[in-house]
């Protein structure tokens, strides 16, 4: 008889997103004259670059041919993307890395779902608060979590980031083998500067810890004091793993790609304390369970990288920045408390007062015909807070900003 991981019948009965698009599309059935204005899921509204869309066709053209088609690929993807990567994204900022470091994927959330796969069972793991979901679900499929006692697992430690501790964790107190950090963080846009990162990689140096660091929105980063990636900090190439995306900062959500950065030097234990290469056992389970990104996929990845595609990006990017901003002074002058939206394309909502995140998640809905996210589906700290994105239209940011303040 075939049995099931039981791990998955631990989790709520559908994923956080998906309870906020059953709450939308029972609204318009029953309201198909309003005009809804989604500022909820982070998804990009931009096309893609114009770079990107003609090294595409091209790739599609060599496809087509005998003499330059393309089948399988190397599961860590081509050079040609690898090495452009380390050249611009890390040889600037001083990092050296070699091309069999970086793992080219279909993006960040298959990443950090997966690299579960490579880490012990009994590792106890860590997660700022309120936390991207992907971290805590993973765990729960792969057997680390516990139980669910109210809105926690009894097995994952939650560091609070609330605007009582300026959203800056703390190092717990209790042991930790794995942390997971997200900065620019999402949900809440708020980021770290280099020497409140370092307090990281310093505690995971002297305590054997291994630190997963998604960087996806790292193109977002306005502010000289906030680190592009961990590896600026000494020592982090011995105990953290990179994770990148391309969906935000080049609209790749519908194309699908991303990369890992996992140094040599990176290592973990077995239960009788032999020492192992966590890049030698990722290129094992990656060579196993995934066949490489499209050839198309990676030329239009590459193209980001030309002269005429940084410009096409950076404008994109400033344009989602010019709606955070926009959004984040008239949130403001309405009188409503907000955090982030300033090295990142989301902002973080104070409710108001006599409200819960749902009860402002369904007002606004009802009210305003604006879709968000409540905070409290992000974790415990997250209640009494809503996420809203920067990703939308510029008409509609600005409509949404003013049904909201015509609301108070």
């Amino acid at each position: 008889m075939a049995h099931v991981n039981e791990n998955f019948l631990k989790l709520p009965g559908s994923y956080l997103f998906s309870d906020i698009a059953k709450k939308v599309k029972a609204y318009q059935e029953s309201h198909p004259d309003k005009r809804l204005i989604r500022l909820g899921i982070g998804d990009v509204t931009r096309p893609l670059p114009q770079a990107s869309i003609e090294a595409m066709h091209r790739a599609v053209d060599e496809m087509a041919n005998k003499s330059t088609f393309h089948g399988y690929g190397p599961e860590q993807g081509y050079d040609f993307l690898i090495d452009t990567i380390i050249k611009n994204d890390f040889e600037p900022r001083g990092i050296e890395l070699s091309s069999s470091e970086v793992f080219i994927s279909d993006g960040a959330k298959s990443d950090t779902g997966n690299i579960g796969d490579i880490l012990g069972l009994d590792n106890k793991v860590a997660v700022t608060d309120p936390v991207y979901p992907v971290y805590v679900d993973s765990n729960v499929m792969g057997g680390r979590a516990g139980q669910l006692n109210g809105k926690q697992w009894s097995d994952i430690t939650y560091m609070p980031c609330t605007a009582e501790n300026n959203f800056i964790p703390s190092i717990p107190s209790n042991r930790i083998d794995v942390i997971y950090l997200c900065y620019p963080n999402n949900p809440t846009g708020t980021t770290l500067t280099k020497a409140e990162l370092k307090k990281w990689v310093d505690y995971a140096l002297s305590h054997d810890a291994l630190i997963l660091f998604d960087a996806a929105y790292e193109a977002y980063i306005r502010e000289d004091d906030i680190p592009h990636s961990i590896f600026e900090i000494e020592g982090a190439k011995r105990c953290a793993i990179e994770f990148r995306s391309l969906s935000k900062t080049a609209g790749f959500t519908g194309v699908r790609c991303g990369y890992t950065v996992i140094p040599k030097e990176v290592t973990a234990t077995t239960a009788t304390g032999e020492r192992v290469a966590l890049n030698a056992l990722w290129n094992r389970r990656q060579c196993t369970k995934f066949n490489g990104t499209s050839y198309i996929t990676q030329r239009g990845a590459e193209a980001i990288y030309s002269k005429e595609g940084k410009q096409q990006v950076r404008e994109t990017i400033d344009y989602y920045m010019e709606n955070a901003r926009i959004m984040r002074e008239g949130l403001t002058a309405a009188g409503i408390q907000v955090f982030g939206g300033k090295n990142a394309p989301y902002l973080w909502v104070k409710t108001p007062e006599g409200f819960t995140s749902w009860q402002f998640f369904d007002h606004l809905l009802n009210e305003a015909n604006i879709v968000s996210t409540p905070g409290v589906g992000f974790g415990p700290s997250g209640e009494g807070y809503l996420r809203l994105t920067a990703f939308g239209q510029r008409e509609d940011c600005i409509e949404a900003i003013q049904r909201i303040s015509q609301d108070r």
